[in-house]
């Protein structure tokens, strides 16, 4: 009988460890360690690149290419490269393109860019990205349309003697070639210094359905560091409404994946101590929007986990602080059911460490934690909400950028 016992746990701590070895193994990220490009494809860790600093990483629509940023220390001088996972090597899509927004189209691999206002897409070659065509000039911000055939464009304000003038946003098709012609008004924003008060617009985002899209409108820049006008523009151009105020960080918006719902970090005041709200939107706005977090506390983060479910990172409050060093704010993770209205904390960091970045892959959850002001990190995952916490990477310089398949 002991012998059976044996065998029978060998065979159950076997059975235990493969499922636990392989439950993350169809998860692919693209991820920074030591300022180098990495890949993690299931167990295996693969370095892409050595002796660069890399920055913005993202997958193509089929996961065959990451487009990435290399440049210097300080991040002034960017040039756009591209990894191909099949030929495995990079290369520059140009002889040079210097560049802080790229972005991957939703149906097919090709990137479009911008060039000191210049909107650039490329050309396909022995089925990789390679040359380039123009688009559009005089670009400030953009983003690819559901459809991936065209641009929603934004062209930054003109000071005038009378004072800022409106922000123009644009309808392009791919292939407009500079051709004015093609450029198609698609909605102005009439902004005052009194009301809604922007220069630009920024971080423009679809829902689900593609019926709307989310962006912020930027004020001057030191206005910006303390509030920024979050707004949603129906898909036609017909409808626009003013949602509410925040910092201008991009992962502090976020659609929900099935339905119209706009979650985001409310709260003016550049500073993390106080005032930062989770708030969700049903939109259009018909009702009173709701604020899910409780007195005493900030949220410094946020994701969807399910259509009833938001993770958010958060951090008790810190009124005391006036000056001197900006505090840490030790985050921990914690589960918003909006449909029952409970919350419950369901990651449990050490007092020195936070967490942040939450990312939902599938049923897995996903996030960074690291030791307040140290420049490393750790990649955490739990195989559901309820699941226990494990670690997924080590070392890293921060949150990785996971494949989803389209």
């Amino acid at each position: 009988m002991t012998t059976i016992r044996i065998i029978l746990f060998i065979l159950l701590f076997s059975f235990i460890f493969s499922v636990n070895a392989s439950a993350d193994g169809s998860l692919k990220a693209a991820f920074i360690r030591d300022h180098q490009l990495w890949i993690k494809d299931g167990d295996k860790e693969i370095q892409i690149t050595k002796n660069r600093n890399i920055y913005s990483q993202k997958w193509s629509y089929d996961g065959r290419f990451i487009g990435y940023l290399d440049g210097d220390e300080l991040a002034e001088k960017r040039s756009l490269f591209i990894y191909d996972t099949k030929e495995k090597e990079s290369y520059q899509p140009y002889v040079k393109v210097e560049t802080a927004d790229f972005k991957w189209s939703p149906i097919k691999n090709q990137l479009a860019y911008t060039v000191q206002g210049i909107l650039n897409v490329t050309k396909t070659k022995d089925g990789r990205p390679e040359g380039f065509e123009n688009v559009s000039l005089g670009v400030s911000s953009f983003e690819w349309f559901p459809n991936g055939k065209e641009f929603i464009v934004s062209s930054q304000s003109v000071l005038r003697p009378t004072g800022w003038g409106p922000v123009l946003i644009y309808r392009i098709p791919v292939d407009a070639n500079l051709n004015v012609d093609k450029m198609k008004h698609f909605y102005t924003l009439k902004t005052n210094e009194n009301d809604l008060f922007a220069i630009d617009i920024d971080f423009f985002k679809w829902s689900s359905d593609g019926k709307w899209v989310s962006f912020l409108a930027i004020p001057t820049a030191s206005l910006s560091n303390d509030s920024n006008t979050l707004g949603v523009l129906s898909s036609k151009g017909k409808h626009f409404q003013e949602i509410g105020q925040m910092l201008w960080y991009k992962d502090w918006i976020k659609w929900a994946p099935l339905t119209n719902q706009l979650a985001y970090i409310a709260g003016e005041g550049r500073f993390f101590v106080e005032n930062k709200r989770t708030t969700i939107a049903d939109i259009p706005i018909t009702k009173q929007q709701i604020e899910y977090t409780p007195e005493g506390y900030v949220d410094l983060d946020l994701e969807w986990y399910s259509p009833d479910e938001v993770i958010v990172a958060r951090a008790k409050e810190n009124k005391e602080w006036k000056e001197g060093p900006v505090p840490t704010m030790f985050t921990s993770l914690y589960a918003i059911n909006i449909k029952s209205k409970t919350q419950k904390q369901i990651s449990f960091p050490k007092s020195n460490e936070l967490d942040e970045d939450p990312q939902v892959v599938g049923p897995y959850l996903t996030w960074y934690r690291s030791k307040g002001r140290v420049l490393k990190g750790d990649v955490w995952i739990k195989d559901n909400i309820s699941g226990e916490e494990r670690i997924w990477l080590k070392n890293v310089d921060s949150a990785p950028v996971f494949f989803k398949n389209n």
